[in-house]
């Protein structure tokens, strides 16, 4: 245990301390300003559904990155090599099939979450089941993010970890409470900009410490086999094969971009269709540029360590990044990538908030009352929730630090298989006529039952999950109907 005195010794100075905060205040002042028209339960949603393409192109792809993919990358890179990039072109083609097959969907009525596609199509418990496995992996998952930043924040500070989930919780909670989805779109858009230049700034500076430049950074990486790409293995266990990378690429896209509310919600966002569409596609291309850069940055981290060997060896590949910008960065740029980081990771629970309180409202408090609720109660009712999901989630960081990491890793990967599940349940409703609600119900508790078991209990990679959950609840349920055939109505939520 450390004493006090160790636990307050700042690991950066007080200049880039100051730039932080200046930044994380910033970001809540943005957020809170840009949110003052919300005036209603849709604006605070969806935004009033007429918010430009192109913000919510730059909110997809910072979503999508959290700060454990700001620093974890190039720590891939750092001890592996560019192989990751398998998984990017399948993030890359899985946008193309979920614009073309799955957006149509949600622009086929009002809607203001994923999960009422499945009301519309088998009846209220289906929407509220899948709605509710949303929630509680989405919380789960984003409150163990937010104690993954928080550990960054604790070495930088010496501040107790409690302190530091407490900090960046607070500050996420305010602007989203109360601007609603324009604060997080247009907080993204900034936040995007901020890691991204910083990302670049890091390896600008990363290359100048090299005595040879870029021309060493080619050099050794070659010679180390660091910009290999393709890995044409038929080992399932091997998460980073060609085939993994192609086909589970599509199907984690098709399930976390195409039926997770946090993605869905921005496509709601959009005037229409064809806005929707085009800033989920060239998100794919946005994405694999990024994944590119962190990968870079990877091996030039390789070839820096190669030649300033560190004082001890680094335990964990994906603290790489982190140490070398809080030792190697001058005054002021270390302030600014901090800030870079912390923009990953706001950008991301932010998002998580307003989802939660979106599908929780819509999908299971508001059809719980039985009636029409008044639209200056509906707009309270999702701001409390997004304060109650922000104290969840600070909750599950705080625990974070009593779990093993190992536990941390094993609860944030369930989130990749029960988006293959409700995938499933999806494919029921788009390809089949005969299966009802009973039948769809059946599919999707087997196919969660199956994929726990698959998750724990054997030695199949991450990337295969979407497709055997949503392969699987499919099968299930379409076998069910033979059992259970369709309603003749479905039932009313």
């Amino acid at each position: 245990v450390c004493s006090t005195s160790d636990r307050l010794a700042l690991s950066i100075g007080t200049v880039d301390l100051l730039i932080l905060l200046a930044y994380m205040g910033g970001v809540v002042a943005l957020g809170t300003w840009v949110g003052r028209a919300t005036r209603s339960a849709a604006d605070f949603m969806v935004g009033g559904r007429d918010l430009p393409w192109w913000v919510i192109l730059f909110s997809i792809v910072a979503t999508e990155t959290s700060t454990v993919t700001f620093l974890s990358i190039p720590g891939f890179a750092y001890g592996r090599d560019m192989t990751w990039l398998q998984i990017v072109i399948g993030f890359v083609l899985g946008r193309f099939l979920v614009s073309f097959l799955l957006l149509p969907q949600y622009f086929k009525g009002n809607f203001y979450t994923a999960y009422e596609v499945l009301d519309k199509r088998f009846g209220g418990a289906t929407k509220q089941t899948a709605s509710l496995i949303f929630i509680v992996t989405r919380s789960l998952a984003d409150g163990f993010r937010l104690f993954l930043s928080a550990i960054v924040l604790q070495e930088m500070t010496g501040i107790p970890m409690y302190w530091a989930v407490i900090f960046i919780g607070i500050a996420t909670i305010v602007y989203t409470y109360l601007g609603g989805m324009r604060a997080v779109l247009w907080t993204d858009f900034v936040q995007f900009t901020v890691y991204m230049g910083g990302a670049l700034l890091a390896l600008t500076l990363l290359i100048n410490k090299l005595p040879g430049g870029w021309n060493q950074l080619t050099t050794m990486g070659e010679a180390a086999d660091k910009f290999r790409v393709f890995d044409f293995t038929l080992d399932l266990s091997e998460p980073y094969g060609f085939w993994a990378g192609l086909i589970g690429g599509m199907f984690i896209t098709l399930g976390s971009h195409g039926v997770d509310q946090m993605m869905v919600q921005r496509y709601l966002s959009a005037r229409n269709l064809s806005d929707a569409r085009k800033a989920l596609i060239t998100s794919g291309f946005v994405v694999f540029a990024q994944f590119t850069l962190f990968l870079i940055i990877g091996i030039g981290l390789f070839c820096f360590y190669q030649l300033f060997p560190p004082e001890a060896a680094f335990e964990r590949t994906d603290r790489v990044f982190a140490r070398f910008i809080l030792d190697h960065m001058p005054v002021g740029v270390l302030g600014i990538l901090l800030g870079a980081i912390f923009a990953a990771a706001m950008s991301t629970l932010s998002s998580s908030l307003n989802s939660c309180a979106t599908a929780a409202a819509n999908d299971i408090y508001f059809p719980l009352l039985g009636r029409e609720v008044e639209p200056a109660r509906k707009l309270r009712v999702i701001r409390v929730l997004t304060a109650v999901f922000g104290l969840v989630q600070i909750a599950v960081g705080i625990g974070g630090q009593w779990l093993k990491s190992t536990v941390v890793s094993s609860v944030l990967g369930i989130a990749a298989f029960t988006t293959g599940i409700i995938l499933g349940v999806f494919f029921l409703g788009i390809f089949t006529e005969r299966v009802g609600q009973r039948a769809a119900l059946a599919g999707l508790v087997v196919g969660l039952i199956g994929m726990t078991w698959i998750f724990f209990a054997t030695d199949l990679a991450w990337p295969w999950f979407a497709l055997v959950g949503s392969a699987g609840t499919f099968a299930v349920g379409l076998a069910a109907s033979y059992i259970w055939p369709r309603e003749t109505t479905a039932p009313a939520s």
